[in-house]
């Protein structure tokens, strides 16, 4: 049964409001000239029917008739202004579709990735990915929504980096790329190539993600926006490094790439654009990337023990996530399987409760090679296939394809391989960056 709603009664006791009475005040002078007037008028026409000395009447009748009207006009004066600022604005103005799409996007993307309303987050963009890139396309770009667009964008960015879809990241970029050079917004073309850049370096195109990174810097600016972009590309060199570096066998080249990633992510933290504790965050976990790929767990904790109590206290469950997923990484280097287990168990459960599915994808295979390397083949196989599931096939991942297969024929466990956990990082780290340009 639906409740009656009761319309709103203002008590008898209640005072009026102070415009209300003024007009009363004003409408009382108003009546009192024009009253007045009349009064007068009368009044000098009976006497001078029988004295002749109306004209002293109709002068005081007059004079009080002007001050009434004058005093009338002050009072009114203030409405009548509003009303022909209100004539001159016309109707009022309704935001356009474009705008309360990029409101309500940018206040879902804060919540991407939180304890509070990540999971939410996740299920609002999923179901209004189509909507906003529809919208995209069919608006036409002006000065006045420019940043509306690039509102839209950020928060899709981090919605296909979460998903990995880089193909979808490039299409975004190149529709930035439109809006900038029609509206001539220079910082709206150099983040657009900037992330271009990064979707080419998720399809394993360094060459021309380097590119666009040079492009990027063509258009740097001077404006708000300047530093974070810096920091932004110093980011995605040093991305591109680690995935040389991987590329690498071990040795020299190898040594140098890492070593390169590690200056400028130190670059990073210089240039940040102030306080950031988002961006410390990010920066820590890359950096704790490095020491691992230079088989130095401890250091790679020293970053990882404060990111995880920053994104704890922040309330970041993605990024407290990843640095328990790391956390285990490190510990496995140490040779401390079952220490590496429970931190990846608590990573799995975490990503879970915000809907990140490659990182619990992660977690899954990271506990399925345990299982393989220790020969618990069932429980591998159940972690391995899982992980799979939730990837949506073993194509593309070369590692849990490996895994699987010793897993499923009871064959002794491959090499533990000695893969680069930045991967486990980019999509993360990008998303924590977007947030340095709202």
């Amino acid at each position: 049964m639906t409740p009656a709603v009761t319309p709103p009664v203002t008590p008898a006791g209640e005072p009026e409001k102070p415009a209300k009475q003024e007009r009363r005040r004003g409408d009382f002078f108003g009546i009192s000239a024009l009253a007045s007037a009349l009064l007068s008028g009368l009044a000098g026409d009976k006497l001078s029917q029988s004295l002749d000395s109306g004209g002293w009447i109709s002068v005081v009748g007059i004079s009080l008739t002007v001050l009434f009207a004058l005093i009338w006009a002050i009072y009114n004066a203030p409405i009548g202004l509003r009303r022909y600022r209100r004539w001159r604005a016309g109707p009022p103005h309704e935001p356009s579709e474009l705008h309360t799409a990029a409101e309500e996007a940018e206040q879902w993307l804060l919540s991407l990735g939180s304890d509070t309303g990540g999971l939410a987050a996740a299920e609002w963009f999923q179901q209004h990915e189509p909507q906003l890139r529809k919208l995209l396309t069919t608006e036409k770009a002006c000065e006045d929504n420019a940043d509306d667009f690039a509102r839209v964008c950020d928060a899709l960015e981090a919605w296909y980096l979460r998903r990995q879809d880089a193909r979808a990241l490039l299409d975004l970029s190149d529709l930035l790329a439109a809006v900038a050079e029609g509206c001539g917004r220079r910082e709206l073309a150099e983040l657009a190539a900037a992330r271009a850049a990064t979707a080419y370096r998720l399809m394993g195109d360094s060459e021309t993600a380097n590119t666009r990174l040079g492009v990027s810097e063509k258009f740097a600016t001077h404006g708000r926006t300047a530093a974070a972009l810096i920091t932004r590309r110093h980011v995605e060199r040093a991305l591109l490094h680690l995935a040389r570096a991987e590329q690498s066998p071990a040795g020299s080249n190898r040594d140098e790439a890492v070593l390169n990633a590690r200056r400028l992510l130190n670059d990073a933290r210089l240039s940040r654009p102030g306080p950031d504790l988002a961006g410390e965050m990010a920066i820590q976990i890359n950096l704790a990337i490095v020491h691992l790929y230079q088989q130095d767990p401890e250091s790679a904790l020293d970053q990882l023990r404060p990111a995880a109590a920053r994104a704890l206290i922040a309330g970041d469950t993605s990024a407290h996530a990843h640095a328990l997923e790391l956390t285990g990484v490190a510990a496995w280097m140490q040779r401390s399987p079952r220490e590496a287990k429970r931190w990846w168990q608590q990573a799995e459960h975490l990503y879970s409760e915000v809907d990140e599915q490659e990182g619990r994808a992660r977690c899954l295979q990271h506990l399925g090679s345990a299982e393989v390397v220790g020969k618990r083949l069932d429980n591998a196989r159940a972690f391995l296939e899982q992980s799979a599931d939730l990837r949506g096939s073993e194509s593309g991942h070369p590692v849990l394809t490996r895994y699987l297969k010793a897993a499923r024929e009871s064959t002794d466990p491959p090499p533990v391989p000695d893969e680069a956990p930045h991967r486990t990082a980019a999509s993360w780290l990008r998303r924590k960056l977007a947030r340095w340009f709202h």
